[in-house]
């Protein structure tokens, strides 16, 4: 069993494959935190220590025991109010404008299979496959009860986290803020590795020491962002890619999110990971319930390369598949089950943003379509401006009817030619925006989320639609199904290009609607979901500005950056590739100079960086000569021979690029048989010196044959001693290593 529960200490353990995870109920009803990390036995609650603490509280129930604080002990769920003046997961508002829940022990449940969150995505996993946890505090004096939901996926090393805070008074509490996990470290000196960034330069890695104090990163734009990535990893001072413990903490979740480390004043370290307290007070009458959205934990004694495998195989198989397999479990006991699988080929595509943008006709499409079927191209999407009075960004968004006068041609007939042609179809949306200038702005302008009495915040030129209400939902979403049903639809490209202001709402209390809003969101995508169960949707937020695991649950693949020129996307996705698997990045070769640098690469190094992820074009392919559409059709073919791999391999990185002379990385099969290794030279100078490049994971007593020149080598060698990358002329050269066991 992953979860054991020992009575007569009341102590909880968590058991994965290789990790430990345990807790306490003490004397006075507290939960303790007691150990997260390597497998141990034993009971953990030595670890507890008591001495008096200067000025720090100490509970009504322990008398006169100075020895006792809350400011001080290890917990699962700290909150304000009960003397411990760290940084709290949860702040209750009393109906007598209090500020304080006292939290104490009152059961559990342990259960086969792994919890549900009603309304947001989450870890999903078989009967089998997952155990549940729920322990339950309650605070004697509001009713509030706390249920702490804690997943065990014990053969994925995985813990998930999420919290359910119900009101069982009688008079209305206000949540003011909650967090879904918390780990308290009682020794250790850490870092905190977080991902910044910007709108075409997503998730770059920061690695700094947590000091004494409170640092925090998060958003308050709505959506994850592309300034900060929800997910971030606690790591011990001299941990590396290879050696040392690391702790991840990944949020489920789409929009405000914040996430505090703090060092205390006994050097102690505590890491909260939740919702956004700023934008969020949360009413709860009588008997309503509120849920927090999910934290998944991971910890690895190995590096950070072994953490990063864990996460990617958890988001690939239990979080992108996540919504289907719901929806599998329950059609397979009606007969009827959707044909999609996270591992199925993902199409390899030309989208037509960067071929036409805005100045395009239905013919433009059908030629597109023609030139991508010459070259093996599996489908064409046509990006915006295909709808309403859409010639440029500043108008038509929510009027999602067909423009036929642009096209040319009726949906339907566009569909049917561009199938006709061999390819399949793909259109682009952005369902949750609005246009000053569209018919629905002029009919429903109290849709638009904007402060009352004041004049909007705009973003691109456009609005925001208030998605926390179900009538504006409503209408939208049967525009989109009307567009859908036009034809053989595949594929949406779902965008989002504007962060939220105005977070005001006609019919919602204004402390909900930045949560509101996501859950309305997540409403809206499984509803579509449940309409077209084969149709794949592609996520985007300006590129990366929503790349984060509560996207992935409803879209298994993300447009990474709107950033396209290879030598940046090195850096994006390498960042980008700490927590989430390959399979979700979506990644383009896109047309020289760059479009957003000016910057020019060969084609053979802009395939090499975008065959790390999900394939595809963002070019005309019309403009293209006979040998690049030559050397295009090769990139294709080595994609389609090497896509299960890049799916469903395992991911290794063997540089920094923002650090070293070369980016480098690597796909392993699960039998260790078959290797795909990448490498890009970011630095070339007079008399060069040699670049090795280290393998990992390999069977070390095997030989492996080099595809390209036939040599053998012995997969110890490639591992300690790595491979030398030939000295060439040229900027930004780029190899591909095929290694294959020597039969």
């Amino acid at each position: 069993m992953a979860i054991l529960f020992q009575e007569e200490k009341r102590i909880f353990t968590l058991e994965t494959k290789q990790t430990t995870y345990q807790m306490k109920v003490d004397d006075f009803g507290f939960l303790l935190h007691l150990y997260y990390g390597a497998k141990v036995s034993g009971e953990m609650d030595y670890l507890l220590t008591y001495y008096d603490r200067g000025f720090s509280g100490n509970p009504n129930d322990v008398g006169n025991n100075r020895t006792y604080s809350m400011d001080v002990l290890p917990q699962e769920y700290p909150t304000l109010g009960t003397g411990d003046y760290r940084n709290s997961a949860l702040v209750l508002r009393n109906h007598d404008e209090s500020e304080c829940c006292d939290l104490r022990y009152a059961g559990y449940e342990i259960r086969e299979g792994k919890y549900e969150l009603p309304g947001l995505p989450a870890v999903y996993a078989g009967q089998q496959e997952a155990q549940t946890l729920q322990i339950v505090l309650e605070d004697a004096v509001s009713k509030v009860r706390v249920q702490l939901l804690y997943g065990v996926l014990e053969d994925e090393d995985i813990i998930t986290r999420s919290v359910k805070i119900t009101n069982y008074g009688t008079e209305c509490v206000v949540v003011e803020k909650a967090a879904s996990a918390c780990l308290d470290f009682i020794t250790g000196r850490y870092d905190l590795l977080s991902f910044y960034g910007r709108h075409t330069m997503e998730r770059n890695l920061q690695r700094s020491e947590i000091r004494h104090g409170s640092h925090s990163i998060g958003s308050r734009r709505g959506t994850s962002s592309h300034q900060y990535n929800p997910a971030v990893i606690v790591a011990g001072k001299n941990t590396t890619e290879d050696t040392g413990d690391c702790y991840g903490m990944v949020f489920v979740y789409s929009g405000n999110f914040l996430c505090e480390a703090e060092k205390d004043q006994f050097d102690q370290t505590r890491v909260l990971m939740g919702l956004q307290s700023d934008l969020f007070h949360y009413p709860l009458n009588a008997g309503e319930t509120f849920v927090t959205p999910e934290t998944i934990l991971c910890y690895s004694d190995k590096g950070f390369g072994d953490l990063s495998v864990k996460y990617h195989r958890c988001i690939r198989d239990h979080i992108c598949n996540g919504a289907r397999s719901r929806r599998r479990a329950s059609m397979r006991q009606n007969g009827s089950v959707p044909e999609y699988s996270v591992v199925t080929p993902r199409p390899v595509l030309v989208n037509s943003w960067e071929a036409a943008y805005f100045n395009f006709t239905g013919e433009t499409i059908v030629e597109l379509a023609k030139d991508a079927a010459k070259l093996g191209i599996d489908m064409v999407v046509m990006d915006d401006g295909w709808f309403g009075k859409r010639e440029d960004d500043n108008s038509g968004l929510g009027d999602w009817q067909v423009n036929e006068k642009k096209l040319g041609l009726s949906l339907g007939e566009l569909v049917r030619r561009v199938n006709e042609a061999g390819v399949k179809f793909g259109i682009w949306i952005e369902p949750e925006m609005i246009s000053e200038d569209s018919d629905l702005y002029r009919e429903h302008p109290d849709w638009a989320m904007q402060n009352p009495g004041r004049n909007p915040a705009r973003g691109r030129n456009q609005l925001v639609l208030d998605f926390s209400r179900e009538d504006v939902r409503e209408h939208i979403f049967d525009q989109i199904c009307r567009v859908l049903d036009q034809g053989n639809i595949e594929y949406i490209k779902w965008d989002m290009n504007r962060s939220l202001t105005d977070f005001y709402s006609v019919k919602n209390r204004q402390g909900k609607v930045a949560y509101d809003f996501v859950i309305g969101l997540y409403d809206f995508m499984e509803k579509l979901l449940a309409k077209y169960p084969n149709l794949m949707i592609e996520g985007c937020s300006g590129g990366g500005g929503r790349f984060d695991a509560g996207m992935m649950y409803y879209t298994p693949q993300i447009w990474c950056s709107d950033n396209t020129d290879a030598v940046d996307r090195l850096r994006i996705q390498y960042g980008t590739s700490f927590f989430y698997p390959m399979s979700t990045v979506s990644a383009h070769v896109s047309a020289v100079p760059n479009h957003q640098t000016g910057r020019s690469t060969s084609l053979r190094t802009r395939g090499i960086v975008a065959m790390t992820g999900a394939f595809g074009y963002e070019l005309s392919l019309g403009k293209l000569g006979a040998e690049e559409k030559e050397e295009i059709r090769e990139q294709i073919r080595q994609y389609k021979e090497f896509e299960p791999l890049i799916n469903t391999g395992d991911y290794y990185r063997l540089s920094n690029p923002f650090e070293d002379a070369c980016a480098a990385w690597m796909f392993v099969s699960a039998d260790r048989k078959c290797v795909l290794l990448h490498v890009v030279l970011l630095e070339n100078h007079g008399n060069m010196t040699v670049n090795y490049v280290r393998l990992k994971e390999l069977l070390p007593d095997v030989v492996y044959e080099e595809a390209g020149s036939g040599r053998c080598y012995c997969g110890s060698a490639l591992m300690q001693a790595g491979i030398p990358i030939p000295v060439e002329m040229g900027e930004y050269l780029a190899y591909q290593f095929v290694f294959r066991v020597k039969e």
